[in-house]
């Protein structure tokens, strides 16, 4: 009898740690102490520690500063653990709030990218929420959501944001049509909308009864519609953020309505939309000139929310620096790869014959455009972090760390990058009772990180940031260690060990290796 119960534990036992290894998460515990580490709070404010922070139940009930840089901390003075509770012993390591993506498409059927790939890369950078502006449909986001929230499956908080006319049997061509389809969207559990644009009157009727319902908003201001409606006119009818850039120049110009297409433009042709998008800034009015200032400044009293994601532009300026990225070989699925390649039927995959003048327009362009959004931020207008990643060699979870480094590039203080990444996209979200700072009440999402993020973005990186040591050897250093979500501790690089088996099986089953285009 005695052999029989200790081969039914011992089978529980295996089975419990291979689950424990095939998830790489544990907890919610009823008490979680984070201990000994240097805090990063995302409200602006300058680092301290080292701090315990105490969890019950999932929120954060103290934050106790125990000690000086350097000098032993007294143990009596620290919180004590509860039983059935969590230590994470985080002694000269940094901890964050969790990282808020603004741009988060749940993969995609062209991709080939689940939600498990693109959850687990996700968490494994730290991204604890996530708002993704339109996929593959309603229904598939808001089941995603719930069973995040149930803690079934890995995942980050979800914020569900519908394709404007998205599931509707025929166009919306009226504005009782838009009323009526903003209403069934808040009923079927969205959080917000996507628009592209629309009719003038279509886009002013839909965002005065989303606005009505209390839901939220984006707007990627598409070419084809923004002659008629730009940022400006968005932002006024109640739109609470707008994604990339389109719609701000037009909203910029002062000698032309309309962008400069060559007379031969087509927006179906890639490179031509593409192409033609990077000269768009230096038609727009110059920095710092009247109408520069007075767009700016309406935008900033409308309490206008900007996402840039510079990073799913970045290609455009350095096609072989993208494409190249040490990551794809080990992260970036085939069917992804594929997707990335020229062709003139993927949506982003431009490169027809993309060359020198194309990347020169795009480093003035980028030059430009980060002048205006660096100077939003520093007159009080609120700049979040988003990625788009799916498109253009931009990969899930990498891309956010890319993000942040192009905020630096623009102007931003490290510091003030760590609030795009974190409060100014709960406060764009309306969860900034729930999350984005480290704050007694809100809930447990953490990073936690063995290097100093703000002396360099680079340790954020899955892939780590290579350092030479004292002793002369290269190393790698870095890497998110532990992404706290709701309560539940992820080992962010068992995750990426997961993501890296996944791409594995996936070459393996299909004998695939990377190839740059046009090698065979």
């Amino acid at each position: 009898m005695r052999n029989i119960l200790f081969l039914v534990s011992l089978l529980f036992s295996l089975s419990t740690n291979s689950q424990n290894k095939l998830t790489a998460a544990e907890g919610p515990y009823n008490h979680l102490i984070i201990r000994g580490a240097t805090l990063i709070n995302g409200n602006g404010a300058p680092p301290i520690g080292p701090v315990d922070i105490s969890v019950e139940n999932n929120k954060i009930t103290s934050i106790d500063v125990v000690g000086y840089p350097g000098v032993d901390i007294d143990e009596s003075k620290r919180p004590k653990l509860k039983n059935g509770g969590k230590e994470i012993n985080a002694n000269g390591m940094y901890v964050l709030p969790g990282f808020i993506d603004m741009h988060g498409h749940i993969g995609g059927e062209p991709q080939g990218a689940e939600w498990d790939y693109v959850f687990k890369l996700w968490l494994a950078h730290g991204i604890t929420t996530i708002r993704e502006p339109s996929g593959r449909g309603i229904k598939y986001a808001v089941d995603l959501k719930k069973r995040s929230k149930k803690n079934e499956i890995i995942a980050p908080r979800i914020l569900a944001y519908t394709g404007f006319g998205q599931g509707n049997k025929s166009p919306i061509s009226n504005e009782e049509q838009a009323r009526e389809w903003v209403r069934q969207n808040a009923k079927n559990g969205a959080d917000g909308i996507k628009f592209f644009g629309a009719e003038p009157e279509i886009m002013k009727a839909a965002l005065d009864e989303n606005k009505k319902l209390g839901l939220r908003s984006a707007c990627h201001h598409a070419q084809l519609s923004v002659a008629r409606w730009n940022v400006l006119n968005s932002a006024r009818a109640g739109l609470t953020t707008m994604e990339h850039w389109y719609g701000l120049p037009e909203a910029l110009f002062e000698d032309r309505t309309v962008q400069d297409y060559p007379l031969d433009y087509n927006y179906q042709n890639e490179q031509h939309r593409f192409g033609e998008a990077g000269k768009l800034w230096k038609q727009a009015a110059a920095p710092y000139s009247d109408h520069w200032n007075k767009v700016m400044n309406e935008l900033i009293d409308l309490d206008f929310t900007i996402v840039p994601t510079f990073n799913i532009y970045e290609a455009s300026r350095d096609l072989h620096r993208a494409r190249r990225a040490e990551w794809h070989e080990d992260y970036t699925l085939p069917s992804l790869w594929r997707f990335y390649q020229p062709s003139k039927i993927s949506h982003g995959s431009y490169w027809h014959f993309w060359g020198t003048e194309e990347e020169v327009a795009w480093k003035e362009n980028y030059k430009l455009w980060m002048t205006f959004i660096n100077e939003y931020k520093n007159r009080g207008g609120r700049i979040c972090t988003g990625s788009d990643s799916g498109f253009i060699f931009q990969l899930y979870g990498f891309a956010y760390i890319r993000e942040m480094e192009l905020l630096r590039e623009a102007g931003f203080h490290p510091l003030e990058i760590i609030r795009a990444a974190t409060l100014n996209g709960a406060e764009a979200l309306g969860i900034d009772d729930q999350t984005g700072s480290i704050e007694i009440g809100k809930s447990a999402d953490f990073v936690i990180i063995e290097e100093n993020p703000l002396e360099n973005f680079k340790v954020l990186y899955g892939t780590g940031a290579i350092k030479l040591t004292d002793d002369n050897e290269v190393i790698r250093v870095g890497g998110v260690k532990h992404t706290i979500r709701q309560g539940v501790i992820y080992d962010s690089k068992k995750l990426l060990s997961e993501v890296k088996q996944m791409v594995k099986k996936a070459k393996n089953k299909e004998d695939f290796k990377i190839k740059q285009p046009g090698k065979q």
